[in-house]
């Protein structure tokens, strides 16, 4: 049986894979810039996370000749590092980030997306300070405060995280995106039927999206429950977008040997039955 160590370790690993999606939901759309960074152009409504891995290099290579062209637009910049993150080329997407947050210091799309991809890369402290530098205090902006809770948890600070995840909702009530990162919390610590619990509510929410409820079946698919985290991450998407997704969940526990010491516990309790 997966002890509570052993779940804690592999939920960190799972929660700073997912650190792109978890903060892209956060952060998009902050300020009054109705630019949104999840998106590949201002006319398209297919979200990078939501795209497959060649519409991805092919947006990769269409946006960095357009980014060649004039790093400074920002609109450009924030879609590129996007996209670089989506393809796991975190250095490459904080790099332009970097040099975004040089030109505009003081801009919160920027500034959020510039704590994304710092987190993406590992690079938490500094993640942390650029999404705080991007709040306004009198006018508390909720994903941002989910953003902050998300990296606080990859930092060990569970308890000032889920504090954090409190405000938000109280600014934001019953939002999924929230409801998600303050279940992925829990799944920290090894507290997957609480974790499952919150996650649950966020699918159930009239805007929960895909990302919700992927996470759902990723804390399903952690309790051994396998069918049925496929049937829920198959229950939107295309038949290899699920395929990829659980794939993508089995090799992140076969990290930590995780997925095999689930499948003999579930193999267990079944010839026990």
């Amino acid at each position: 049986m997966l002890t509570s160590r052993a779940m804690n370790a592999t939920g960190k690993r799972l929660l700073l894979a997912a650190t792109a999606l978890t903060l892209a939901a956060s952060v998009a759309g902050c300020g009054t810039s109705k630019l949104t960074t999840g998106s590949i152009s201002r006319d398209s409504g297919t979200a990078v996370e939501q795209m497959s891995a060649g519409e991805l290099r092919k947006a990769g290579t269409s946006l960095g000749k357009a980014y060649a062209k004039d790093p400074k637009d920002k609109a450009t910049a924030l879609r590129y590092s996007a996209v670089l993150q989506m393809n796991g080329q975190t250095a490459q997407s904080l790099a332009v980030m970097r040099k975004l947050a040089i030109d505009y210091p003081t801009d919160r799309d920027v500034l959020a997306a510039y704590g994304k991809s710092l987190a993406g890369a590992g690079e938490l402290q500094p993640a942390l300070e650029a999404v705080r530098r991007a709040q306004t205090p009198e006018y508390p902006d909720w994903k941002l405060l989910s953003a902050e809770a998300a990296i606080l948890d990859q930092l060990g600070q569970t308890g000032e995280a889920r504090n954090i995840y409190r405000r938000a909702l109280d600014l934001k009530p019953n939002e999924p995106s929230i409801l998600s990162n303050l279940g992925m919390s829990y799944v920290l610590e090894g507290d997957l039927k609480t974790a499952e619990s919150y996650m649950r509510t966020a699918s159930e929410q009239p805007g929960a999206d895909s990302r919700v409820r992927q996470n759902l079946a990723l804390v399903v698919g952690l309790q051994g429950r396998f069918d049925e985290a496929e049937k829920i991450a198959g229950s939107e998407l295309s038949p290899d977008q699920a395929q990829a997704n659980i794939t993508y969940l089995r090799s992140m526990l076969s990290q930590q040997n995780a997925w095999n010491q689930l499948k003999d516990e579930d193999k267990k309790k079944s010839d026990t039955n």
